[in-house]
């Protein structure tokens, strides 16, 4: 297949690349390669994207100018989209909320805008699992409601939905919405905990532990959220008026992505220490402005339609991401 990847220099997105170009698609990958996090990585990522051959190829461009898009598009042929590029970050949506409103609002308006125009076979698009807000039933089920959300952030990837939901009605497009929760491995972004964490214990400084640390979290490995979204890229939902995950009668399903294991937030840290070899300092403060207590997917949906099965225990992630951080660094 020919496929664009947008955020193909974020994490999700290069992964996704990554095992695409292995199989033998195509890919076309794009990304503004904004400054929200070090760049320097965002590069590396391409770097070894390049590395796989003639088969990728790189276009910088912000997806929510969609005067730029389109001019960058002009030409360029693809199948399918599988639309990754976000403003990502609970905490940033409240310090900086206009950029949510570009890239996640306008920006998704303009990728499913060109699925219409291109008659694409199929576009795979990232939601969050943050838009379940405060939601205290667990696990999270694709059938509950969302209309309560506790950040920018979750309000926009609802909108996302509710956008998609219409152009599937509209215009019949093949669209899938994936919830993602808490994904972490090698080549992560380092707003993320995992990182942070990591980073604070090889340097030899506190970790910061919101929530007063009784948080828990569905942490996801990687290798197991492409599994899941390369599935979803090859089964387009079918146009057959029949109810799809989420709800939808229209060619537009919504699945949960994750580990289906709610693990205490301790427990992360204390593989990490195991993994760094070393103690954190904990210091415990109180929850965050539009944070969640508790996370855990109910993924029954994508598991019966799509045979979704994660592998990966966080007893076994995160060791292979401290690894990768080592290396990565020098360490």
């Amino acid at each position: 297949m020919r496929v664009l990847v947008t955020g193909a220099a974020g994490f999700i997105g290069f992964n996704v690349s990554r095992h695409l170009l292995a199989r033998g698609d195509t890919v076309l990958g794009i990304d503004s390669l904004n400054d929200y996090y070090d760049v320097t990585l965002k590069h590396a990522r391409l770097a070894e994207l390049e590395k796989l051959g003639a088969g990728f190829a790189f276009k910088q461009v912000d997806f929510s100018d969609h005067v730029t898009l389109d001019a960058a598009l002009d030409g360029e042929q693809f199948d399918r989209i599988v639309h990754l590029g976000a403003q990502a970050g609970v905490r940033y949506s409240i310090e900086n909320p206009r950029a949510y409103l570009q890239a996640n609002l306008a920006g998704h308006l303009n990728m499913i805008e060109i699925a219409r125009h291109r008659k694409v076979e199929h576009m795979v698009y990232a939601s969050s699992s943050s838009v379940y807000g405060g939601n205290d039933t667990l696990p999270f089920r694709v059938e509950d409601r969302v209309d309560q959300p506790l950040s920018l952030y979750a309000a926009t990837k609802k909108a996302d939905e509710l956008m998609s939901e219409t152009y599937a009605h509209l215009y019949r497009i093949p669209l899938t919405g994936l919830r993602f929760f808490t994904v972490y491995g090698p080549w992560g972004r380092p707003d993320m905990a995992m990182w942070l964490f990591t980073k604070a214990i090889f340097e030899g400084r506190p970790i910061d532990v919101f929530g007063e640390g009784r948080m828990r979290r569905d942490f996801t490995y990687i290798d197991d959220i492409v599994a899941g979204i390369v599935a979803c890229v090859d089964n387009p939902p079918a146009d057959d008026g029949a109810l799809k995950a989420g709800g939808s009668v229209s060619p537009h399903r919504i699945y949960n992505i994750g580990n289906s294991q709610s693990e205490d937030l301790g427990e992360m840290i204390s593989l990490i220490e195991q993994a760094c070899g070393r103690p954190a300092e904990r210091r415990l403060l109180p929850m965050q402005p539009g944070d969640v207590r508790d996370t855990f997917a109910d993924i029954s949906a994508i598991q019966r339609d799509l045979g979704f099965a994660p592998r990966t225990t966080i007893a076994d992630g995160v060791p292979r991401f401290v690894q990768w951080y080592r290396e990565y660094h020098g360490l």
